[in-house]
Formats: C-alpha cells, structure tokens, sequence
C-alpha cells in the first residue's frame, strides 16, 4: 500500500533546504578527544548528508542553503557539484560569516560524541528570498531539517520553502535533527518544530527528539502512538519513530504500525545512522516500495555509514545497499557492538 503519491513528470526528485558544514572526524579511535590530534576533513550537516545519500541512490537532486565565502565553503561546495547535486541555490554569504564545524569524538563504536561550532554559520544567514521559488516547483520531495529552525532569518526562509512546496504539489519530509547549542530553550524549539511539523507529510526522529517537540505538554508518557496520532490531524501520512538498537516503528494515518528486520554491523561510529536511514527510506518511500521494504532498505544503508569513518563520504549506492543485504541474509556479515 502507498501512504504518500508523488508528483509525476517533475525534473527534480529530491530538494533539501538547510545547513551545510564541515564534519572533522578524529583519525584516533578508541581515544577522548583532549588526546586526539588528527582529523579528517568532510562535508557534512544532516540536510547535506540525506542529500548526499539520495544523489548515490541515483536520484536528482538539488539544495538549498548558503555557505561561507571561505576556503570551507568552496570545499562544500564543490563537494554537492561532484556527487550530482545542483547548488544553483547554494548561495554565498557576503557578511563574514563562517562555516560551522563539527569536531567528532569516537572512544568506542558505541561512546561517541560530537563537539560544535555554530556561531556566526553561514547556513542560518540564508533569507526567504534567497529560497528559488521555481527550483521547490520542479521538485516532487523537500526536505527540511530541525536545525535550520534554531534562528533568523533561515527559520523564515524554511517556513517560506515550505509554503513553495505546498503550492507546487510537492511532498515535505522533516527530519528532526534537533541540536539543543543551537536553541535558546526547549520551548522556543517545541513551538518553532511544532509549527513546521503542522505542513509536513513525513516525519522523522528519535524519540527523544519527539519528547523535545511535546515539551509544552500533551503526551507526558511518550506514547508513540499518542504522537503520532497528533500529527495524522495535520498534513502528516507517515510518522517515524526511532528507537536506537531497538529499531524504528512507522505509523500511519490508517492506524497501522511498520516495523522491519535490523542488519548487523561492524560499527566504527553511531553518527551518521540517521542521515543514511532517512535517505535510504525516503528512497524507497519514492519508488514505491511497501513501509517495510523501505525501511530494511534504510537500516541496511545506516549500517554502511557507521561501519566507516565518514558519513557524507560512505553514503552508498542501491547496488551496495542490496549487496549489503543479501550478504547479511547469507550470513556473511556479524555485529560488533
């Protein structure tokens, strides 16, 4: 059964607004970061990454945002124009602004934490007319992400994507990525979150992310149905609630709940598993593919990026996707954590 119809006969597939930066990942694993010296060098950003994994997936797709006009930004960049994704609306800041970066900590496949550096970024600088109204036309999907929310005048201008996408037929996906240093309190986030979550039609996040979003009250048990009940008054078909080791669960508007099989994984890092998840899902989501498949399809990519060092870089194809699969039904592939 479908949940979400998509627009046909549009150039773009898949359209992400929001924040791009660098991901500096430590070369020495199993160590704290005060002892790490090395590091190596990626874009990142959870938009870009979904982006990234939905480009591999062999999809068209484009972004939306605004980058420094500094050496990090021009890597940026030119990285999006490499992997096949339009940036004819990555536009650069003229203020001063930076890029921001995200130093990563791994002690241990699973102890692993992420050090960032937001101030002055050059993504939340980006205007509502800056957002090309005619790029979301072309476009059957958008994405939005939670922390393009955290400040003027990007906050605006992803309310104003979202209006674009209403008007041109195309289907809205938010992946929460809530990142609490970019907010000033949880209840400036839980508004903010709420009022975009009211236009989406797919929604993504941890269930910590969805407690964050029911701050104001609601839900104090957080019931996973009594969340996602709430957004099935909206705009929203599906509603995905992640888990950690426990899996995701899908609901959706005719009372039903989705799970699928997990994959092992040999684990490096935990960042990454949900950008490659969302891709991977929302991939197959657009092909047609029942709940279940497309979420086995997302888990299988997640354990892809986490068994390497880098998110944006190890994003992977369908082939490599299917070939995962097939090998851990075998047998061939065993976790590590």
């Amino acid at each position: 059964m479908s949940y979400v119809s998509f627009a046909a006969g549009k150039p773009l597939d898949f359209v992400a607004v929001g924040r791009l930066c660098i991901d500096l990942n430590a070369n020495e694993i199993n160590r704290p970061m005060e002892e790490t010296m090395t590091f190596t060098k990626y874009v990142g950003g959870s938009p870009a990454n979904i982006t990234i994994g939905m480009s591999r997936l062999g999809l068209r797709t484009a972004f939306i945002g605004k980058v420094a006009d500094d050496q990090m930004g021009r890597f940026i960049t030119d990285y999006l124009e490499r992997n096949r994704i339009s940036t004819e609306n990555v536009v650069t800041d003229r203020t001063g602004a930076v890029t921001g970066l995200a130093f990563t900590e791994i002690k241990s496949p699973s102890e692993c934490s992420i050090l960032m550096y937001r101030d002055n970024a050059a993504d939340l600088l980006l205007s509502p007319l800056e957002v090309r109204e005619d790029l979301i036309a072309e476009a059957k999907l958008l994405l939005i992400s939670g922390t393009a929310l955290a400040k003027s005048p990007s906050r605006e201008a992803v309310f104003l994507a979202l209006d674009y996408a209403k008007k041109h037929g195309a289907v809205v996906a938010f992946d929460l990525d809530y990142r609490p240093y970019t907010w000033t309190s949880r209840e400036e986030t839980a508004v903010y979150y709420n009022l975009a979550a009211e236009k989406c039609d797919i929604l993504l996040g941890t269930r910590e992310e969805f407690d964050m979003m029911e701050a104001l009250g609601g839900n104090p048990g957080g019931d996973d149905r009594v969340t996602a009940a709430k957004w099935f008054d909206y705009a929203a078909k599906i509603v995905i609630i992640k888990h950690g080791k426990e899996g995701s669960i899908a609901y959706t508007r005719d009372g039903a709940s989705h799970r699928a099989k997990s994959f092992p994984a040999k684990v490096v890092k935990t960042f990454g598993a949900g950008d490659s998840y969302a891709a991977g899902f929302l991939y197959g989501v657009m092909q047609g593919w029942t709940l279940e498949k497309s979420m086995e399809f997302g888990s299988a990519a997640a354990c892809i990026v986490i068994s390497s060092h880098s998110c944006s870089d190890a994003m992977p194809t369908a082939e490599a996707v299917e070939d995962y699969i097939e090998r851990c039904n075998r047998g061939e592939i065993t976790a590590t954590v």
